[in-house]
């Protein structure tokens, strides 16, 4: 007997017309996993950070439909940023409430009221998160909160959750893209909180090509756009030399003509699944001042990384690799000159610590001396973050060598030899 494939045409062409309109409303067939409510039951909040257009308007508005649907809610909060977004999106948008419930179930809206009502009889309520006093006395056994990063104070978030004390077990769904608010962090760190993350890629097939295409040719790689597309938290760490506003305001998107280009590498110690990425980031130099051509980074074994580098090196013509030799000793040079022995090379030894080696990199920042000739996320992300703990920064190790290599000058005390000291 031959196998029948499951296609969704063929699914749907064998259904009746009245299957075919209860099956339009049946949310657990469309959505995707992430949409989902979660699984387990020990959770307060069902926190969703993700990019434009990942789906959160309509994961908010069909946890509601479901949670009065099966009888768990009667009495629901919805807090947006202002009563014109609760109801332009949360109630009347295109995947708010009223655009998802079926004709059968669908609530009234009293808009002189701010007050949704099902047949069944549960409620929801409109609130503004600059009116955190209007959470004050009301109480609730279900809640969806709305763009919370953007919620002018977290009282308001507060607030609801001192409201949210009706029946066994209360549930809140919150649906936001990232911004860098500590009281959102730490909701996300909170072991009540089931967090999902998501980015704009996710739900591509269900948007215009148009809005994809603007967006990602005009934001990808951006700061704005690991906020907006890929919903990345973007704060800053205490005690990192560079900041992200620091960052946004010296890439120029262009090659110069350059006097000097080097390809700086800081080898990872081991190849294994749990090794460190190898730092490979290239960079020129135009009278006094540094730019920053690529990053061509990788997590692999030493002859992948070698030849990464090597690829670098005779793409963007470059005078000479730069490689830290502390860790590898003359294994890195060899690993070079086995892909290319024609290669220009110079070893370079740490004497300080990573974050003493970066200051006067960071000093030639702030002096306006470096540019970053594209977007350079994953580099821009170490430099912002790294204060001296945690993970070695890779690339931004490798740039630290390269940067000095082109424009730092030794300072020698008396009596010293010249010796590089990095």
């Amino acid at each position: 007997m031959a196998a029948h494939t499951f296609t969704l045409d063929r699914y749907l062409d064998s259904l009746s017309l009245e299957e075919l309109y209860t099956l339009k409303y049946t949310w657990s067939f469309w959505a995707r996993a992430k949409q989902l409510p979660p699984e387990k039951t020990s959770w307060r909040t069902w926190l969703i950070l993700a990019g434009r257009g990942w789906g959160k308007t309509r994961t908010g508005a069909e946890f509601i439909r479901s949670q009065i649907e099966n009888g768990k809610a009667g009495r629901i909060a919805l807090v947006g940023e202002t009563w014109a977004d609760v109801r332009d999106v949360m109630i009347e948008g295109e995947s708010g409430i009223l655009s998802i419930c079926p004709p059968w179930n669908r609530p009234v809206f009293e808009t002189s009221k701010k007050r949704l009502t099902w047949p069944n009889g549960a409620q929801a309520f409109a609130f503004s998160a600059h009116e955190p006093d209007q959470l004050r006395g009301p109480q609730f056994d279900c809640a969806w909160a709305d763009e919370i990063a953007k919620y002018p104070t977290p009282e308001s978030w507060d607030q609801l959750m001192f409201a949210l004390r009706l029946g066994e077990d209360p549930k809140c769904i919150a649906t936001t893209t990232p911004r860098p608010q500590k009281w959102l962090k730490k909701l996300a760190e909170n072991e009540d909180t089931y967090l999902v993350t998501g980015s704009t890629h996710e739900n591509a097939a269900n948007l215009a090509a148009a809005f994809l295409s603007e967006i990602l040719d005009k934001y990808e790689g951006t700061r704005l756009g690991r906020q907006e597309i890929e919903a990345r938290f973007l704060e800053d760490t205490e005690g990192a030399l560079w900041t992200r506003s620091m960052l946004e305001k010296i890439t120029i998107g262009h090659l110069p003509e350059l006097d000097r280009v080097v390809v700086a590498v800081d080898p990872a110690v081991s190849a294994g699944s749990q090794s460190d990425n190898t730092g490979i980031i290239v960079v020129g130099k135009k009278d006094n001042q540094g730019f920053v051509l690529a990053d061509y980074s990788v997590k692999a074994a030493p002859l992948v990384w070698a030849r990464r580098a090597v690829e670098a090196y005779h793409h963007f013509k470059a005078d000479r690799i730069i490689a830290e030799a502390n860790q590898g000793g003359d294994l890195v040079e060899s690993m070079i000159r086995t892909v290319d022995p024609s290669i220009a090379y110079k070893s370079v030894h740490a004497t300080r610590g990573k974050l003493v080696r970066a200051e006067p990199i960071a000093a030639l920042y702030e002096q306006g001396r470096v540019f970053h000739c594209t977007h350079l996320s994953d580099l821009e992300d170490e430099m912002c973050t790294y204060n001296g703990t945690g993970k070695s920064p890779d690339r931004l190790d490798a740039l630290v060598w390269g940067l000095t290599h082109l424009l730092v000058k030794p300072v020698y005390r008396a009596g010293m030899m010249p010796t590089t000291g990095w």
